[in-house]
């Protein structure tokens, strides 16, 4: 079995590089012919994915968060070669999803022990139409205004710098008209924000989409009409455990396909990294990744 190690050297403020010793050395126990190689930047990390599946790797391993394995992904799609997340980032959502430890030095060890018994899954991918794929959620409007912010930030460490990018975002609030097709379904209205999911959670643990599942071929879509500032901080909080959908201004979704129509200036992330603004149509690729997990 051959492997690569794919360290980001920025996750975590350093931590991915302060641990990328240990867990290298971990998941040799598995795998002895492990590359481990740190990458400076998105592209070196592209470049390192696309080669590995070039080479005919069986696992690409990332020590990073969210968006180095979103990088990945792109490369893994449609490919023989299987991800190792291993997470040290801010939000870490898809390790979650997919049931691995938040320490990186325990995920190692989660990882070595599925290797050793053959233990692999194919999960779906979200697919902006002529773009990026995603693992997790795409959204747009204030969830994603949200987003940016907090990539600017460097303190607080974790999900609190979500929290945080939250508030300052408020005074900003400015519900937009959208129009969102699903499936047979179609909504209009005027609305805060909408998120797409492939995965359930985004933002280090916020349940913004609680019923997707990694696997099941379908987008779900929750979209949350225009609220008075006081009456989203209340909201806020049971996006934690996903009791929003059962708030009235909430629209629940699916569909195989979803159209996101509305203003153009509207900012849009997926797996937390930017990708251009509305209009925006999304597919869902059916067991297009394989993870270890």
């Amino acid at each position: 079995m051959r492997a690569t190690l794919i360290v980001n050297p920025h996750s975590g403020h350093g931590a991915a590089t302060r641990v990328a010793g240990t867990v290298a050395s971990t998941l040799r126990a598995a795998v002895p012919k492990l590359v481990a190689t740190v990458t400076a930047d998105a592209a070196a990390t592209s470049k390192v994915a696309a080669e590995a599946v070039e080479r005919g790797d069986d696992v690409l391993a990332v020590l990073g968060g969210d968006g180095t394995a979103h990088l990945a992904a792109q490369a893994l799609a449609g490919t023989a070669t299987a991800m190792a997340v291993l997470p040290t980032g801010s939000g870490n959502d898809l390790a979650a999803a997919l049931g691995i430890p938040p320490d990186p030095v325990q995920a190692a060890q989660h990882i070595v022990a599925a290797l050793r018994t053959g233990q692999r899954r194919r999960i779906d991918l979200g697919r902006i139409e002529g773009a990026a794929g995603f693992t997790t959620v795409l959204c747009t409007g204030f969830d994603a205004a949200v987003n940016k912010r907090a990539n600017a930030m460097r303190w607080p460490a974790g999900p609190r710098r979500y929290d945080l990018a939250v508030l300052a975002e408020l005074a900003a609030l400015s519900p937009r008209p959208v129009r969102v097709q699903a499936g047979k379904a179609e909504v209009e209205l005027e609305a805060i924000l909408v998120a797409v999911g492939n995965g359930s959670c985004y933002g280090g643990g916020l349940r913004i989409c609680p019923d997707a599942t990694l696997a099941d071929g379908l987008l779900d879509v929750i979209i949350i009409a225009a609220v008075s500032r006081c009456r989203l901080l209340r909201v806020f909080p049971t996006l934690r455990t996903g009791g929003h959908v059962h708030e009235p201004e909430v629209t629940v979704l699916r569909g195989e396909t979803v159209r996101i129509d509305g203003d153009r200036g509207w900012p849009v992330y997926a797996d937390g990294e930017p990708q251009g603004t509305l209009p925006v149509t999304v597919h869902c690729e059916p067991g297009a990744l394989t993870v270890i997990a």
